[in-house]
């Protein structure tokens, strides 16, 4: 997938020199060029762009004011022929600033960085689209589909071939491997303390020796996982 940009720019000849060097990155698009601010707030209005190669010193608004007043989330590298605007650009989290006139060796090395930040966001965004979508997962049992919420799990039992969820209210036998029940959870919400049991970090009552405590519940924590599970809960301890 090519990332979309927009030249941003009221010189033909800098429009022409970011034009020619994009063609010679596959997953560079160049989807629009404007010669000022106003052209552009009307091209992001109708189009979708990822990426903005932005002059600063530009008629009827700058590119710093129309950056500081952008909506949109994308991404910007400034163009530019004045050094003093460095600075400033960078505190508007511009991922890079071209001085002009600039190489293509330069130029790719800034588009770099935008196509590292560019899969970045989407990674994190695609990530947070499945957390909202991914919140319940479906067990047989008993000849049953039965629907269980990530946040109802108080822990896990391995019982040989099968597994044992345990609720606050109810409990779920299904057969299934540890391993794989452990693949289906959230894994920032769910920790292995021992071959036969996975808990509910957000259940956990009290941590005590090798024993974990949920719902008056005393879990063993096995000496293979120890290390790592208290490496684990160090994040949220205060000192």
């Amino acid at each position: 997938m090519a990332i979309k940009a927009l030249i941003i720019d009221d010189e033909p000849l800098a429009q022409n020199v970011i034009k020619q060097y994009a063609l010679k990155i596959p997953s560079l698009d160049i989807v629009g060029a404007c010669n000022d601010a106003i052209c552009a707030q009307e091209f992001l209005l109708k189009n979708e762009v990822d990426l903005l190669f932005l002059d600063i010193n530009m008629p009827k608004l700058s590119g710093i004011s129309f950056l500081k007043n952008l909506n949109k989330n994308v991404l910007v590298i400034f163009t530019t022929a004045y050094s003093e605007y460095a600075l400033e650009g960078y505190e508007l989290n511009a991922l890079d600033y071209l001085k002009k006139p600039f190489s293509f060796e330069r130029f790719y090395k800034a588009f770099v960085k935008a196509e590292e930040m560019y899969w970045l966001k989407n990674k994190a965004e695609n990530s947070s689209e499945n957390e909202k979508v991914s919140d319940f997962l479906f067990i047989k049992s008993n000849k049953k589909s039965v629907k269980i919420k990530f946040t109802d799990i108080l822990y896990i039992e391995g019982l040989g071939d099968y597994i044992k969820i345990h609720l606050s209210d109810n409990k779920f036998v299904t057969n299934l491997s540890m391993k794989k029940i452990h693949a289906l959870l959230p894994q920032d919400q769910f920790y292995r303390t021992h071959k036969s049991f996975i808990v509910s970090v957000d259940k956990i009552e009290t941590l005590e020796g090798n024993l974990v405590s949920i719902n008056g519940e005393k879990l063993p924590i096995g000496n293979s996982y120890r290390q790592d599970f208290f490496a684990y809960i160090n994040k949220f301890t205060a000192d």
